[in-house]
C-alpha cells in the first residue's frame, strides 16, 4: 500500500485538478488545493487561496499548507488558462498571461515545493501539459508554448533532482470534458472527436488517474517521462 502523503494540487477547484484531487484523496492521501477562488464541496480537501503569478502568494499558500497537513511531498501542477487568439490578433498581454500562469507559475510552485522534498530525499512533481504543447494547434500559440515548455522544465528537473530520489514527470491530456469543451458548439465538438482514434473525448477522472499511479510506488521508477492520455491523438508525440 502506498503510504499516506501530503499532496498539493494547483488549479484544483474544477477539472482534472478537481478530479485529481479527489481520487488521491480517495487513496488516502492529505490533500490540498490551490486557485485564485478555491471553493471545493469536499471536507477532506484543504482549499488555499493563491495566484501564482506572484512569489509571495505561492509562499503564504505552502506555509498555510504546512502548517495544517505538514509538509507538500507531491505537487501537481495543474493550473492553467487559455486566451485563444490567431497569431496576427495576439496581443503581448495574452501570450504573456498565458506563460506566466501555465509555465512560469508551474516553475514557481516546483521552486517552492522542492525545498523540503530535497531534505526529505523524497518527492513526486507531476506536471500537466496538454497534446497541445506536443502537436501545436492553430489559434494556441501561447498555450502551446507554454504547455511545452513544461516538458523542458519536468525533464531538466528530472536530471537535476533524480539522485535525491525526486521524480518529475508529464501528463498530457487530449481533449477532456471540462468547462473549457463545454463552451464549444456541437460542431466544433465533433471536428475535435473526429481526430481521435478512440472517437471520444476523455473524462477528468481518466487524467486524475495516471496522475495519481505517478504518486504511488509503482512509478517510483518512472521520471523525466511524457506520458499521454489521449485517446491515441498524439500518437505518442
Amino acid at each position: 500500500m502506498t503510504e499516506p502523503r501530503t499532496v498539493l494540487v494547483t488549479g484544483g477547484n474544477r477539472g482534472i485538478g478537481l478530479a485529481s484531487a479527489k481520487a488521491l484523496a480517495d487513496a488516502g492521501h492529505r490533500v490540498a488545493i490551490t486557485s485564485r477562488n478555491p471553493d471545493v464541496d469536499d471536507s477532506r480537501i484543504l482549499a488555499v487561496p493563491c495566484d501564482q503569478t506572484v512569489s509571495e502568494q505561492v509562499d503564504e499558500a505552502f506555509k498555510a499548507i504546512e502548517a495544517e497537513l505538514g509538509v507538500v511531498e507531491v505537487l501537481v501542477a495543474n493550473a492553467g488558462i487559455t486566451r485563444d487568439q490567431l497569431l496576427l490578433r495576439m496581443s503581448d498581454d495574452d501570450f504573456a498571461e498565458v506563460v506566466d500562469t501555465n509555465l512560469t507559475g508551474a516553475y514557481r510552485m516546483a521552486r517552492r515545493a522542492t525545498r523540503p522534498m530535497l531534505r526529505a530525499r523524497w518527492g513526486r512533481l507531476i506536471f500537466v501539459s496538454s497534446v497541445v504543447g506536443l502537436l501545436g494547434s492553430a489559434g494556441q500559440v501561447n498555450y502551446a508554448a507554454s504547455k511545452a515548455g513544461l516538458i523542458g522544465l519536468a525533464r531538466s528537473l528530472a536530471r537535476e533532482l533524480g539522485s535525491r530520489n525526486i521524480t518529475a514527470n508529464v501528463v498530457a491530456p487530449g481533449p477532456v470534458a471540462t468547462e473549457m469543451l463545454a463552451s464549444l458548439t456541437d460542431e466544433q465538438l465533433t471536428a475535435i472527436t473526429d481526430q481521435v482514434p478512440l472517437g471520444r473525448v476523455a473524462q477528468p477522472e481518466e487524467i486524475a488517474e495516471m496522475i495519481k499511479f505517478l504518486t504511488s510506488e509503482c512509478g517510483a521508477y518512472i521520471t523525466g517521462a511524457v506520458i499521454p492520455v489521449d485517446g491515441g491523438l498524439g500518437m505518442g508525440h
